[in-house]
């Protein structure tokens, strides 16, 4: 594997020049759930504006959720902010090398962990994501859903046994790049496999068949679901938002107040904004969003020349001017209501 890698494994991803525990550590989180090839702007983004963990830690987390835009999974974001707080305060803003203190962190755990420190200053700790998984189970013949505890805690342990005592971060990059590259869920190349003469999956032809999949469970029909959103905007063109909870779809981002019919979104713009009797609402273009399991159809309601006909809670209430970009507060918001907010700007609607 080590061998391998200096031939053929992934040198020049972003992440791997100057390797700090921060960098693997930002790396690490923003590839969860996410292709390399979608990360790579994003990283570099983050690390011009929070090049260590003490600017991230300083930073409003408002600030990081509007890198964060368009990344999804935005918890992982909080998570972020929420750890380097830690280090700042609790390990004198210098990133923890042992591995107790690393998983520890909000949104790190045992894998995570052991990515960051092996990656970063070559400790040698075992590593099991995604791509470790099913390159272990094919390599071995490992039969069984992953996911159970028993079936995950055998992978552990030859995900342990495998990790050597020398060069373990050339051994976790190669074995994470093996599975991206190779080892894929379809249409392995086992033909250029380092490990094919002794792979259990390429010798019985069970390569498609491991690992095990998990039980089908009965399939549920996609939903579409149809929202309607209020764009009220006050005399200089600045936007009402409402910050969502945490918990939930878009948590702790910047919203434009949503409702399930048009006449819940029109009572709630007459009952908190003052305009014109004449003002009228304009009905603008829907626009889609793709989530996992529902589509949503995002149905815009704009009123111009608004303003509050109430004192409204100040943290959790903005008015936001794209517009005026220079000035504009550095926020959160998720990619449907930027789309909007853009199309506003550039004048698209």
């Amino acid at each position: 594997m080590v061998a391998w890698h200096s031939a053929s494994g992934r040198h020049d991803l972003p992440w791997q020049k100057e390797r700090t525990p921060y960098r693997v550590w930002i790396s690490e989180i923003m590839l969860q759930q996410t292709q390399v090839l979608t990360v790579i702007p994003y990283f570099e983004r983050f690390m011009q504006r929070f090049p260590d963990v003490i600017a991230l830690a300083d930073a409003p987390v408002d600030e990081v959720l509007h890198l964060w835009t368009g990344l999804g999974y935005y918890a992982r974001a909080r998570n972020l902010h929420k750890a380097a707080c830690r280090v700042r305060d609790e390990f004198e803003g210098s990133f923890p090398q042992s591995f107790e203190q690393v998983a520890s962190l909000p949104g790190i755990g045992r894998s995570t962990a052991g990515a960051i420190l092996s990656l970063s200053l070559d400790q040698r700790h075992p590593i099991l994501d995604g791509n470790v998984k099913r390159v272990l189970t094919r390599a071995f013949g490992i039969e069984g859903n992953p996911a159970e505890r028993a079936i995950e805690q055998q992978l552990w342990q030859l995900a342990d046994a495998c990790t050597p005592a020398e060069d373990a971060a050339t051994y976790t990059q190669a074995i994470m790049d093996l599975g991206a590259t190779l080892c894929t869920r379809r249409r392995p190349a086992c033909a250029l496999c380092p490990l094919a003469a002794t792979c259990s999956a390429r010798r019985s032809g069970r390569q498609h068949e491991l690992p095990t999949p998990k039980p089908r469970k009965a399939r549920a029909l996609r939903r579409a679901e149809q929202r309607f959103m209020l764009i009220a905007e006050d005399y200089a063109g600045a936007v009402f938002l409402e910050r969502r909870p945490e918990r939930g779809i878009w948590g702790g981002l910047w919203c434009l107040p949503e409702f399930t019919s048009e006449s819940a979104c029109l009572a709630f713009a007459r009952n908190h904004f003052r305009f014109a009797e004449s003002a009228e609402p304009e009905r603008l273009g829907a626009i889609s969003h793709a989530f996992t399991h529902f589509d949503l159809e995002i149905r815009p309601i704009r009123f111009r020349a608004c303003s509050a006909a109430a004192v409204m809670e100040s943290q959790q209430v903005l008015w936001y001017n794209a517009r005026q970009s220079a000035g504009a507060v550095r926020i959160g918001l998720p990619a449907p209501v930027k789309e909007l907010l853009d199309g506003l700007t550039t004048g698209n609607f």
